[in-house]
């Protein structure tokens, strides 16, 4: 039994085309199956090898180098706080220590009781001049405060739905040439 989608594993073994190196699919595929899963297990390493028909211990080593890659669960949103030099010099260690108390979290790696948070500190984002940095839910947070952490929180804790996309909505008449028809039938 697959521990990965087989959407996943399609999506894999067409990566490798997409590089001039096969071994080079390994981190997007990596990505690809701890999105699905929220982190990577042995055996979803495993799959992972078999579909860029890549030697088992190579994927392992590249899941354990970078951090990025995870092991063990995490928080559905992932605080990635920069706490480099110019981070910190701009309240950096402040944020982590409200970061983690609005959480609820004791260090890095604990994940909140609602299992929606999790925090890691790291070395640099590269965005020294908007410090301090976060990643969160694959965008940059700049210019950190107190306040700007909190209403992070509170837009995950609490998301707002969007209405979809006009392009999407059945009400409205279809969409030609720019300008709107009513739709046939």
């Amino acid at each position: 039994m697959s521990v990965l989608s087989a959407h996943v594993l399609d999506e894999i073994r067409e990566l490798p085309d997409k590089y001039p190196q096969h071994r080079s699919a390994v981190m997007p595929a990596l990505d690809l199956a701890q999105e699905e899963l929220g982190y990577l297990t042995p055996q979803a390493m495993s799959e992972v090898a078999e579909a860029l028909q890549l030697d088992p211990g190579y994927v392992e080593g590249v899941a354990t180098f970078y951090t990025l890659f995870h092991l063990q669960p995490i928080g559905r949103h992932r605080f990635y706080v920069c706490t480099n030099l110019s981070c910190t010099l701009r309240g950096a260690n402040e944020i982590v220590d409200h970061l983690k108390g609005a959480i609820g979290v004791h260090e890095a790696g604990d994940v909140s009781k609602d299992g929606l948070f999790s925090y890691e500190e790291v070395e640099c984002l590269g965005a020294c001049e908007y410090a301090p940095v976060a990643r969160l839910d694959r965008r940059y947070e700049v210019d950190l405060t107190d306040q700007k952490v909190d209403a992070l929180i509170s837009e995950r804790r609490n998301p707002v739905p969007q209405p979809p996309h006009p392009a999407l909505r059945a009400d409205l008449p279809a969409k030609r040439g720019g300008k709107r028809v009513k739709k046939s039938g």
